[in-house]
């Protein structure tokens, strides 16, 4: 069964961690239904936040890809319900 989710980054270091963190997005686009992302040039960070809706495994999957990247910080919410 398939859940929404919303997964929060944070790029301590956008300018080297960005463009692998978009390939790992990338690789998940068919269970991404929406991204918005937050440059925070006074910080020199980037807050992003992607709703996905997918299995478990198909959610912590992209949740641990992105969490080893070097310089990205990442946590999910999950609903409870399944659709």
């Amino acid at each position: 069964m398939e859940r929404v989710a919303v997964i929060s980054a944070i790029l301590e270091t956008p300018e080297v961690c960005q463009h692998s963190f978009n390939d790992v997005v990338a690789e998940f686009k068919g269970i991404i239904r929406g991204r918005m992302g937050l440059p925070i040039p006074e910080a020199k960070i980037s807050a992003v936040s992607i709703t996905v809706i997918g299995t478990v495994d198909e959610i912590n999957h992209l949740t641990g890809k992105l969490g080893t990247i070097d310089g990205v910080t990442v946590k999910t919410s999950m609903s409870k319900t399944e659709l």
